[in-house]
């Protein structure tokens, strides 16, 4: 099997090396714009592989998308990356072109993969390149939900100095400051949290990781890319061996929680041909009004690209 990245930069590279040292593909090309770059990093993460004993082979290659042809999943990290002061919003006209561009052509070599999209502003994103693969939805999904519930849960650890690995959670919506947390669906090792902290305290914690981004963003002067890449892998890893494994991501609703024609965060099930079943959760009305608030700044983006469009 032969996974390509699209973008050798700090995500793309991190997914490829985390990939690789997973052993479970026989090839993974790192593709990039930028001359010679891709070609570096893959070569570093070659030389590390004897060591994790892996021999998956890792090819870098400069704009050539025929490296890419017949590949199980294209992830596309391509795009200029968030800067002090800006919102994932503000890169909405810029990347949706390099999405367009990026997707035609990986498309034309893999008409059978299945795409995971990581660029921001991401539900859009994803909602773009669907639309230029002109494919089924099931196999285009955008990596968001499980990177805004892995960040809640570590916040939710030190807030509670408990192990992350024990706390169960979901959030939905819009990958960002719109996110809808689920403090009904949260548990630890199966205790519900509300046996820990109220509701309230519960919001203060979920309002730290809506800024989890943007704090890395200050601190860095550029977006994360460790915990982002982390949870592209558990979706690829997941449809690569088929494990049926339920997470939150951005795939696109015919109708379900009550939303059509768009990309969105909810519970689904990822096996080897991508988004296999969305689960529908029944909501109470504060939890279904935040998801239509998320589904509304969402829907304004798409509008407001469009409009570019014009």
């Amino acid at each position: 099997m032969k996974v390509t990245i699209i973008g050798a930069g700090n995500v793309g590279a991190s997914c490829a090396s985390l990939l690789a040292q997973k052993n479970i593909v026989r090839k993974i090309v790192l593709l990039d714009i930028r001359e010679k770059l891709s070609e570096g990093k893959s070569l570093d993460i070659s030389q590390m592989l004897p060591m994790t004993e892996s021999n998956t082979k890792v090819i870098g290659t400069t704009n050539d998308y025929s490296k890419s042809k017949n590949s199980e999943i294209i992830i596309i990290t391509s795009g200029i990356p968030r800067k002090p002061g800006m919102s994932r919003d503000d890169l909405i006209q810029t990347n949706a072109e390099i999405i367009r561009s990026v997707t035609k052509k990986s498309i034309f070599f893999s008409p059978k993969a299945k795409f995971i999209i990581v660029s921001n502003p991401l539900d859009v994103m994803a909602y773009v390149s669907y639309m230029t693969a002109k494919i089924d939805s099931s196999r285009v999904i955008g990596m968001a939900g499980i990177l805004d519930s892995t960040r809640y849960r570590f916040f939710l650890s030190k807030r509670l100095n408990i192990s992350p690995i024990d706390i169960q959670s979901l959030l939905l919506g819009g990958h960002g400051d719109t996110m809808v947390p689920l403090y009904r669906y949260t548990s630890v090792s199966g205790i519900p949290i509300k046996e820990f902290l109220s509701e309230e305290e519960n919001d203060a914690i979920v309002e730290k990781t809506k800024k989890g981004g943007e704090e890395i963003v200050d601190l860095l002067g550029t977006s994360a890319w460790m915990a982002p890449s982390a949870s592209v892998i558990k979706i690829a890893e997941s449809i690569l061996k088929d494990s049926k494994r339920i997470f939150p991501c951005s795939v696109f609703l015919r109708g379900q929680y009550g939303l059509k024609n768009i990309y969105l965060g909810v519970p689904s099930i990822i096996g080897k041909s991508g988004i296999e079943k969305i689960i529908e959760l029944q909501l109470n009305r504060k939890e279904n009004d935040l998801l239509i608030k998320s589904a509304d700044h969402v829907k304004n983006m798409i509008n407001k690209l469009k409009k570019f469009n014009d």
